[in-house]
């Protein structure tokens, strides 16, 4: 008897459309799988082991057509038509406050952020504090006044929210997880599907700042450095690169993994190759230094204030201009573009003349960043 192959590969399929979307389905079936029994810090720090997680687990558990698109936020038709998008975080940052900001504000703008990528404008968040016994009034005080202004600046309100207190020694500190909603325009849509070869990769700025600043700020290093977290909304850079470069394909905040994972991500997805060339990479020499002493690639080093973005050829002078011209993107840059080959995979193209691999990130160098 012989097997009879339902499922035809991409090749064999004669419409592109079609082509595309196999294509994208036989790549999404290649993210990792889970191995291990038992939840370990890895599977909090957003490549592999993440992947791996959320794939076999969450989405497993709740699978629907929204979910499984693996987005920074789901995109909601109301039945008049618009569109939302609706996303949530939780953040565990340690220590809470660091130079640059806080648990505050990478509450806020975290979840700011993951709607502006989604193509949305963000409009209102919801805030849920576990907080452990003992913890100061006065602290939390000020935290919660941190958020608000963090808010204002974002353009954002605090609608709703929830309080939990556990026992001591149950947390550390504090916990606080956000949700948000925030309205797509008419006619914006942004996907990986849309992705196409030629394509130019855009990063709004210097990475790995706020991973390197957090991680220096628990004080259990001898390195000192003047670095600070990128903590920040990217909202009206994201508006104000859609109004410059409207063809613009797709977008995602370069959090845990960092930029290596991001590209990783749509590569993988859409089954087309992203190199980068590493000469391109806007790094402070500061952080580029500390990542070196520590052994750390700062391309899976993760950002709080910084944003990927995919844009057609033809129209990435006019981006990179647009986020050079406000606040926060003083450092964008073309780093490197979209090809047909190698397809799935992400290549450094190196000052020496070679060339590297880029994977997701594996492990967990910089625990508790966010």
């Amino acid at each position: 008897m012989t097997s009879e192959r339902l499922t035809p590969s991409a090749s064999e399929v004669p419409d592109p459309e079609d082509r595309t979307r196999l294509r994208i389905e036989e790549f999404r079936k290649r993210r990792p799988r889970l191995v291990d029994d038992v939840v370990t810090m890895a599977h909090g720090a957003g490549g592999k082991s993440s992947a791996a997680l959320v794939d076999h687990v969450f989405v497993e558990a709740f699978r629907n057509p929204l979910l499984e698109e693996l987005g920074d936020g789901a995109l909601l038709r109301l039945p008049t038509g618009e569109r939302l998008a609706f996303s949530t975080d939780s953040y565990v940052v340690q220590p809470l406050e660091f130079p640059g900001g806080s648990i505050a504000e990478l509450a806020v703008n975290g979840t700011v952020n993951d709607l502006a990528v989604s193509g949305a404008v963000p409009q209102w968040i919801s805030a849920a504090f576990v907080i452990e016994e003992g913890f100061p009034i006065d602290r939390l005080t000020q935290i919660a006044r941190q958020m608000r202004v963090a808010a204002d600046a974002a353009g954002v309100q605090v609608v709703t929210g929830d309080t939990k207190v556990v026992p001591h020694g149950a947390a550390d500190g504090l916990y606080v997880t956000t949700a948000g909603v925030g309205v797509v325009p008419a006619g914006r849509e942004l996907s990986m599907e849309s992705v196409r070869p030629g394509d130019r990769v855009v990063v709004s700025g210097t990475i790995a700042d706020h991973g390197m600043a957090v991680m220096l700020a628990r004080g259990n290093l001898d390195i000192e450095a003047d670095i600070a977290s990128d903590s920040m909304p990217v909202n009206a850079l994201v508006e104000g690169l859609l109004a410059a470069a409207p063809g613009t394909r797709w977008m995602r905040d370069a959090t845990r993994g960092g930029l290596g994972t991001v590209c990783n991500e749509l590569a993988q997805a859409v089954g087309l190759g992203v190199v980068i060339d590493e000469g391109l990479l806007p790094i402070d020499p500061t952080v580029l230094g500390c990542c070196d002493m520590l052994g750390i690639d700062p391309v899976h080093v993760a950002n709080e204030g910084k944003f990927v973005a995919v844009v057609p050829a033809e129209e990435t002078e006019a981006a990179v201009a647009a986020l050079r011209s406000r606040a926060g993107g003083g450092q964008a840059a073309v780093i490197g573009e979209v090809l047909a080959e190698p397809a799935g995979i992400v290549a450094m193209r190196t000052p020496f003349g070679g060339t590297r691999i880029v994977d997701m990130l594996v492990g967990d160098p910089l625990p508790r960043i966010c």
